[in-house]
């Protein structure tokens, strides 16, 4: 996986290499992105849409830095991910459970 393009929290803070120079947090980010584009989906829309449906969350924090996040972000909470891609997206999670402890 390439770097992050300029712009996002991973490039503007040095508080997040615990992700960015991770190689567990990039194997697990390609994969989460990989299905959400082979899904036809942006890939932060399809984090958000599945933190928002978890029914122990209560609110959920987007951290948006541009507009053209923030309007991408707010997508999120019309977007209904399926069974598949709920499926795929626990195949993932099993063998990455806490990429970035």
């Amino acid at each position: 996986m390439g770097r992050a393009p300029p712009g996002p929290r991973l490039t503007l803070f040095e508080r997040f290499s615990r992700y960015s120079d991770n190689p567990r947090a990039l194997q697990a980010t390609a994969a989460y992105v990989a299905l959400a584009r082979a899904q036809g989906l942006d890939p932060a829309q399809m984090a958000l849409a599945w933190v928002i449906g978890r029914p122990f969350v209560t609110s959920c924090i987007i951290g948006a830095t541009t507009m053209d996040q923030l309007e991408a972000d707010l997508g999120s909470m019309e977007l209904a991910l399926s069974d598949e891609v709920m499926e795929k997206i626990e195949v993932i999670h099993s063998f990455q459970p806490n990429p970035s402890p």
